[in-house]
């Protein structure tokens, strides 16, 4: 948990240690103009969406047909060191959207991986809470990155910012190369469980060919039972057929014929485009607004990320009872929050407190979707396998489930920003503000109706519990 945890600090410590940077990097270094510095700001978000999308299902199918998570995990760090250098050295507009799509790519590899080797470690019983230190590291990320990245920036230039990542990085490659998964050293503790006395010696061969004799003797009776069953296996022959035709289904066809499954990837979409809408205009508002520089760009994240903090209690509360409350109320706390947002107009100590207070209860509300929204996935996963044993084959479909879950991911992350950006830049903030809160709040029904389950499905399981016992009942 903890080499995945690092993992997944060190992909969004990279992605967000360049927010409050690259609204003043493009005007200095790649010569943009400043009422143009927006429009970039927002299309590179999306790039980096976009990249993201279109590279997790490969990782998804990748991860799944490998034998070790860690392989793949190694490769994205190297994907990620490389899009980090480009950004680094990029003096042009061409070379720094490079960058972010390969950026794009290595995120797909992180959290795919990662988290389907997090499932592998902890199982679906602590699943929530595991997602919620993966929400914690990627808090610590948001928080870290924009902080040390408007400070180092406004202390030591563009250089030392790219520093910082580079050491990350050599620190990452080595917890990634020391990692030892649970599948991998449990076939290590089950040799050293098998005991030294249950290896025959040359004194126990008679013993030993007297064994054989019986299990020989065991297979033909068993192949006699065989024949004899055999008409009983003609008459389950339909059953089987339909059977063998959804095992042969491509596993993402059959994840994304759940309904519940579906209704947690809308969530998390909403929720990224919401969490990634901030990336794309909060620095240049407080800048034009309070006149703040990058330091203080870095700073106003601070009142977004904190309330994080309780991720993981809230993904232990999600494991003990259930995702669903957890994710709507999340969602409609927040559409208030969002609203207000459009009375933040002018510079004055009272509209930065106002500004800063609504960030800590955005930032709140969208820790109570996160984890469970994330550990939804899991348990659709688990339910399907239970149902149809067998159905995604020996290596499982966890892998790509959470690939599916990193394309609505990046589906939020290319439209969140376009969507911010634009609206923010035609219309205004206040606009901006309330529409991100109306998707909000409409995106609380069908979370409220799906995640955990279709919500009447307890209800129906009641009455016909009743129904059940009501004949009990009457000869009582």
């Amino acid at each position: 948990m903890l080499s995945v945890s690092i993992a997944t600090f060190t992909d969004i410590f990279l992605y967000a240690v360049i927010v409050p940077v690259i609204p003043f990097a493009l005007e200095t270094r790649a010569g943009v103009a400043p009422e143009r510095v927006q429009y970039w700001v927002s299309l590179l978000v999306a790039i980096y969406g976009a990249a993201l999308l279109a590279a997790a299902p490969f990782c998804g199918w990748f991860a799944d047909h490998t034998t070790t998570r860690r392989a793949p995990l190694l490769l994205g760090l190297l994907a990620l060191a490389g899009a980090t250098v480009m950004l680094c050295v990029g003096s042009s507009v061409g070379v720094i959207i490079a960058g972010r799509i390969l950026q794009g790519v290595s995120a797909a590899v992180v959290w795919v991986v990662g988290l389907a080797l997090l499932v592998d470690t902890v199982g679906e019983k602590e699943i929530g809470q595991a997602m919620g230190y993966m929400g914690l590291a990627m808090s610590l990320g948001i928080l870290v990155g924009p902080l040390l990245g408007g400070v180092v920036f406004a202390a030591a230039g563009y250089y030392a910012v790219f520093a910082m990542t580079f050491g990350l990085i050599g620190l990452d490659i080595v917890l990634r190369l020391v990692l030892i998964e649970k599948k991998v050293a449990r076939k290590w503790t089950d040799m050293d469980e098998i005991p030294t006395n249950d290896i025959p010696s040359v004194s126990d061969a008679g013993d030993v060919e007297l064994r054989l004799q019986q299990m020989d003797s065991r297979s033909k009776r068993a192949d006699t039972a065989a024949h004899d069953g055999q008409s009983e296996g003609v008459q389950a022959e339909d059953h089987s057929k339909s059977t063998s035709l959804r095992h042969r289904l491509p596993p993402v066809i059959t994840l994304l014929s759940s309904r519940r499954l579906l209704a947690g990837l809308w969530g998390c979409l909403v929720l990224a485009g919401l969490l990634t809408s901030f990336d794309a205009t909060l620095p240049l508002f407080v800048r034009n607004t309070f006149g703040w520089s990058s330091t203080g760009a870095g700073l106003i994240f601070l009142a977004l990320v904190i309330p994080t903090l309780v991720s993981p209690l809230i993904g232990k509360l999600s494991d003990r009872h259930g995702p669903r409350w957890f994710v709507t109320a999340g969602f409609v706390i927040n559409t208030p929050f969002l609203v207000l947002l459009r009375y933040v107009t002018h510079d004055s100590l009272s509209q930065k407190v106002l500004l800063c207070a609504l960030l800590f209860f955005v930032g709140l509300s969208t820790t109570l979707v996160f984890a469970p929204i994330s550990a939804e996935i899991t348990h659709v996963v688990e339910a399907k396998e239970k149902k149809s044993p067998g159905l995604y084959g020996t290596n499982g479909a966890m892998a790509q489930a959470y690939g599916l879950f990193n394309m609505a991911w990046a589906g939020g992350t290319l439209v969140g920003p376009v969507w911010a950006g634009m609206v923010k830049e035609r219309a205004g903030w206040g606009t901006m503000a309330w529409s991100l809160a109306l998707l909000s709040f409409v995106t609380a029904f069908p979370t409220a109706v799906w995640t955990g389950g279709l919500i009447t499905r307890p209800v129906r399981r009641s009455m016909a519990q009743q129904q059940n016992s009501a004949p009990l009942n009457a000869e009582c």
